[in-house]
């Protein structure tokens, strides 16, 4: 019998792409945004790793107009230490001289006598378009140079392509075709931070607050902040509101007041318009409220505050997925291949043609100015349509006599360890509950508290600020059901329970699959639950990200940033930090890619002492040129021999003359803090996504006057997978787990880890298959297309 023929193996690695023999330049352009230069150590470094030369064009297009000491070849060392800067080191500038065709012409030039043909452009949509222009010309600006004797017809030939990539550096996130551009997460934290500063003194004297949040055509900033602190009133480009907004807003206001809350907070986009187009400003809200409410109301601008700082966690790794991805679209590149940006859609990165980008993005433009703003809005993107509905559903409780009429009881429980986020699910769960009909109830302390009874009634007021608060206030247990699920069906009997909403980690993972199978012998588990992965070491099947796992990352990147910094008048040092996440090394893994470190040892990725042997002396021969601090990242659980004390005295050891040592161990401060921005807006939004899942589960499986439904796809996890949310019934994610060391079978994040190696200085193996594929912008969908999937 003959053998089954071989599986042809399609997968693509960087080892088959050489950059050898072209040569790049990157060039940050417009206004700055926190990350850029994570974006450009990224192409400098995976530019070279390729064999390709590498140049930075000082000051944006003013320096490629210029020339000169403008342009520069990059070495491996002159992006160290670059990654926790904010702005752009290389400069940045708005050019006239570029817009005409004599700077051009000057530009053509001086690349010309670098041989640059491929440029990686990172800016908004204005630097975007001005690259796209600047490609069409090319061979006619060559031209133009030969008839001028300034370059020979041999350069002219050599040169006679121009190939251009572009990744989007904004702080305003206004670029259509890309759910998040470098610096909006960083933004947002600066927002985020200034505002829960701003609670705490406007708690103390019962004070409104008017915030102007930047934004001139793009309300996503004002938006998102809105929700991620639970503003009482948003005023967007996008979203005008109707006349009488001023009546509506301040008896929102009062409301709120009469309800015991001690402040309101109002955020205003600096493009924010009424629909006469007339500009709505901080001042004049300041004056309404004052004049309608006589509430002691301030102003507060946070200009340039937006764009300062430190990037994010966030911001670093997807400016260096972005980067890499650019260096790789430009070695793939072929003559016909249009100008292309790399856009992030869920958490997949892709490629997308520049030109359809900006073309919809004007289209935004052009709609909003034609008072067509639902349009504006749906052009904006399945991410922004999203947010906007959320904050339709969570801004403004409606009077009880306008709610849809349900008789069932919902119950919400945090299961696991703590994680920040979980008080802002809980808030969306138990607001959208409460607008869709249904009685809302909250169990303490998990299931020991559900199986002792800890469950009580939970109304709209009493969620109010938890958005902004870490860990979780229901109180969360890591005990499993077990042996209390006789007590638990009791509870859910007693409570006339028709459906959970369970919030949590592994543990919450397990719960459910238990009840699920409990179905069969009890019939009180035949309700519809959904589970919300929300763990630090977003170790959960079902889902790439989990609720606090950004919180997380930001804390491990903040303290490597620190630690690293406390050498900075030492020479030499190596720090070997141990992060959490037990067996499960996304923190690490992760958190290593955005911190810069040389070395991740995870579970994941089994180790010996030759591997520890060899990574010693490769950071020892780092460490003989002009960099000066090492970074070494360990999951605590990486190897039950090789411990962190272990690692420590061996590097300690090993690279004795050249190198001295430090450890620390950050231990239980991942799990603290108040949430990110990511983390508030995310477990908003999956939160909001499961009520409205559980709403329709509900009425489809109530018969006979009861609530009654085992089959597998109502025991749900809502997860992100790649680029959409997705629920999957808990039964069919049990193959796919590890249930003795907690963890996926199959985790995304461990395609970063040739990615993390390569940016460190390692030759290693990177399968870039999913890269490549040249996709189009999603045109306008109908209005009642489901727009809910993207994050």
């Amino acid at each position: 019998m003959a053998a089954p023929p071989k599986r042809q193996d399609t997968r693509k690695f960087i080892e088959n792409l050489s950059g050898a023999g072209k040569s790049i330049a990157v060039l940050t352009s417009g206004g700055d945004a926190q990350g850029m230069n994570a974006a450009v150590r990224a192409v400098v470094r995976m530019g070279i790793y390729v064999e390709a030369k590498v140049y930075f064009i000082h000051e944006g297009y003013q320096g490629m107009v210029d020339g000169g000491d403008n342009i520069k070849e990059a070495t491996w060392e002159s992006v160290s230490s670059m990654l926790q800067v904010g702005g752009t080191v290389i400069g940045s500038a708005r050019c006239k001289e570029f817009r005409s065709r004599g700077g051009r012409l000057k530009a053509a030039h001086n690349l010309v006598q670098h041989s640059i043909t491929n440029l990686c452009v990172i800016g908004g949509d204005g630097s975007l378009t001005g690259a796209n222009l600047f490609r069409e010309e090319w061979s006619g600006l060559l031209d133009e140079l030969v008839q001028q004797g300034l370059i020979d017809k041999e350069a002219a030939r050599s040169n006679s392509e121009l190939h251009i990539v572009g990744m989007v550096g904004s702080i305003d996130n206004d670029f259509c075709g890309t759910d998040m551009t470098i610096g909006t997460d960083s933004a947002l934290h600066r927002i985020i931070e200034v505002v829960d500063a701003i609670m705490t003194t406007a708690q103390s004297h019962q004070r409104t607050f008017v915030l102007e949040v930047m934004g001139r055509h793009c309300g996503y900033l004002a938006l998102v902040s809105g929700l991620a602190c639970g503003a009482d009133w948003v005023f967007i480009p996008e979203m005008p509101p109707e006349d009488g907004w001023e009546d509506n807003m301040c008896q929102k206001l009062s409301e709120n007041r009469a309800d015991k809350k001690r402040l309101n907070i109002i955020i205003v986009s600096e493009g924010a318009i009424d629909s006469h187009n007339k500009a709505i400003t901080p001042d004049y809200i300041k004056d309404l409220v004052v004049r309608c409410l006589g509430l002691d109301t301030r102003v507060t601008i946070l200009g340039h505050v937006q764009r300062g700082g430190t990037p994010s966690a966030f911001d670093r790794i997807l400016a260096s997925r972005m980067g890499v991805e650019a260096v790789l679209a430009l070695l793939e590149v072929s003559a016909t291949t249009p100008a292309c940006v790399v856009s992030l859609v869920g958490n997949q990165a892709v490629r997308l043609p520049l030109m359809e980008c900006v073309h919809l993005t004007q289209e935004v433009q052009k709609a909003m100015d034609e008072k067509k703003f639902e349009e504006a809005v749906r052009l904006r993107g399945s991410s922004f349509e999203n947010n906007l509905s959320t904050y339709r559903l969570l801004s403004y409780r409606k009077p009880d006599s306008e709610l849809p009429t349900s008789s069932f009881n919902v119950a919400v429980l945090n299961v696991g360890a703590p994680a920040a986020g979980m008080n802002a699910a809980v808030r969306a769960a138990v607001r959208v509950g409460i607008t869709e009909g249904h009685k809302m109830f909250a169990v303490s302390d998990g299931f020991e508290g559900f199986s002792k009874g800890q469950i009580k009634e939970i109304k709209w007021g009493d969620v109010g600020g938890w958005t902004g608060q870490g860990g979780s206030l229901l109180g969360t247990k890591r005990t499993l059901p077990g042996k209390h699920l006789d007590k638990i069906a009791e509870q859910i009997k007693l409570h006339n329970i028709n459906a959970l909403l369970v919030i949590g980690g592994f543990e919450a993972f397990e719960f459910l699959l238990e009840l699920h199978e409990a179905q069969a012998a009890c019939e009180e588990f035949s309700i519809p639950m959904c589970m919300l992965p929300a763990t630090i070491s977003n170790n959960v099947c079902g889902t790439d990200l989990s609720i606090g796992a950004d919180t997380a990352l930001d804390t491990v990147v903040e303290t490597c940033d620190r630690i690293k910094q406390s050498a900075s008048g030492t020479k030499r040092r190596v720090f070997i930090i141990e992060t959490m996440g037990g067996y499960c090394g996304y923190l690490a893994t992760v958190g290593g890619l955005a911190a810069g470190a040389d070395t991740v040892y995870i579970y994941e990725e089994p180790f010996d002492i030759r591997d520890l042997q060899a990574n010693v002396e490769h950071l020892t021969q780092k460490m003989k040129t002009s960099i000066q601090r090492g970074l070494v990242l360990r999951n605590e659980n990486s190897n039950e021999n090789f411990t962190t004390d272990f690692i420590y005295q061996l590097y300690t050891e090993e690279g004795r003359g050249v190198f001295d040592c430090r450890k620390n161990i950050l231990g239980h401060m991942q799990q603290g803090g108040a949430p990110s921005p990511f983390d508030r807006n995310f477990g908003t939004k999956v939160a909001a996504k499961a009520i409205q899942w559980i709403t329709q589960t509900l009425k489809d499986s109530y018969k006979g006057g009861r609530v009654f439904t085992n089959s597998e796809d109502t025991a749900c996890l809502l997860g992100m997978r790649r680029r959409a949310l997705v629920f999957q019934p808990v039964s069919q994610l049990r193959d796919e787990s590890d249930f003795v060391h907690r963890i996926p079978k199959e985790q995304w994040w461990l395609k970063l880890r040739p990615l993390m190696k390569i940016l460190a200085k390692y030759k290693t193996s990177y399968d870039v298959s999913d890269s490549g594929q040249l996709e189009h912008v999603t045109r306008v969908r109908p209005k009642d297309a489901d727009a809910s999937a993207a994050i």
